[in-house]
């Protein structure tokens, strides 16, 4: 049985991570943390989580907890979750860190976007991007994850078939997002309050989100070139989820036969992205609570373009989902243990 501690529980991803590993047989949750709520049940907390009966949470002391798991999902704040990841990981543990902090291999790129000193070089060496259809045999061997964000995970997914088979044009790519609130996190912010979003549709972040350079890492990676995109992000006023909308002009006469047939290919064995029919494209309601994405595409030939969409749940394939897709890769289970059949969505 794999022991898991959960730092930062009482945010939207470590009550998704509480969620979903209520349904993983090989593991066993022995400690949560959460400032806010130490000395509460979590049960207390979250009643939808009264399967764990008398847990607690508890402060986050590093030196208490270090003995009590084999695996730590840290989902702390940028910034935060620095020191904390450096420490269990150089004391021999597995850790998946659900932050931004790891995710960039540039320090000065992270400086740059996140407007912090990147004070753990050393981890950040050794941090693997935990994008499984990207990276599925460096992260078998990796012992510290950099869990990807939401609006990369939809972007990257969706266009990483198109790179790799040389169809679009690289030097105006255009990814279009929408995300329900949740993204934002669990905390008490008047922009993200029900009656601000309620009925209101609008852009944020845009040409400056801090997603945009994680975005372009992982495309560049995969073309071999650098890639720079637009991407413009919007607050959707819903719960949960994000759908993508990505435009790429194409480089070679193709149809949709064929680049239907290269996403089919390409995500024919994995168990977590879906290629719909042509003709269909997906929506948030779809992927809602579970670990898919969803991806449609359609070619106009009129303009040239290929569109993409793209659909997830940004608290479970864009977050919390991905992150135990990627500790089943590190343990050993089977890649979809716990993730086909999750109870206790509220």
């Amino acid at each position: 049985m794999l022991k898991v501690a959960i730092c930062g529980a009482s945010g939207y991803t470590g009550i998704e991570l509480l969620r979903i590993l209520a349904g993983h047989p090989g593991v066993r949750i022995t400690a949560v943390t959460s400032e806010r709520s130490a000395g509460k049940k979590v049960s207390d907390v979250f009643p939808h989580l009264s399967v764990y009966g008398g847990l607690k949470f508890q402060p986050m002391d590093r030196d208490a907890l270090v003995d009590k798991a084999d695996l730590f999902f840290l989902a702390l704040p940028h910034g935060a979750s620095q020191e904390a990841v450096s420490y269990f990981f150089s004391r021999k543990k597995l850790v998946i860190d659900l932050s931004a902090d790891f995710r960039l291999s540039d320090e000065k790129v992270y400086e740059k976007w996140y407007g912090l000193e990147h004070k753990f070089i050393p981890a950040l060496r050794k941090a693997v991007y935990g994008l499984p259809e990207l990276y599925r045999a460096r992260i078998k061997k990796a012992k510290l994850i950099a869990n990807p964000g939401c609006y990369p995970t939809s972007a990257i997914l969706g266009l990483m078939p198109a790179l790799r088979s040389g169809i679009i044009d690289t030097s105006n790519i255009i990814v279009d997002s929408k995300s329900g609130v949740t993204g934002a996190g669990r905390k008490a912010d008047l922009a993200v309050s029900f009656c601000e979003v309620n009925e209101g549709f609008k852009a944020y972040g845009i040409g400056n989100h801090r997603h945009t350079p994680e975005i372009e890492q992982e495309l560049s990676g995969i073309h071999g070139k650098n890639i720079t995109v637009n991407f413009t992000p919007h607050l959707l006023p819903v719960d949960r989820g994000i759908l993508t909308t990505i435009y790429a002009r194409v480089s070679k006469k193709t149809s949709q036969e064929e680049v239907g047939g290269i996403y089919q290919k390409a995500y024919k064995k994995e168990p977590f992205v879906r290629v719909l029919a042509a003709g269909v494209y997906p929506n948030i309601n779809n992927v809602r609570g579970s670990n898919f994405c969803d991806i449609g595409v359609k070619l106009v030939e009129r303009t040239s373009t290929l569109i993409i969409v793209s659909a997830i749940d940004n608290l479970v394939k864009g977050a919390s989902g991905q992150a135990i897709h990627n500790m089943n890769i590190m343990t050993g289970f089977r890649e979809t243990e716990g993730l086909q059949n999750m109870a206790l969505f509220p």
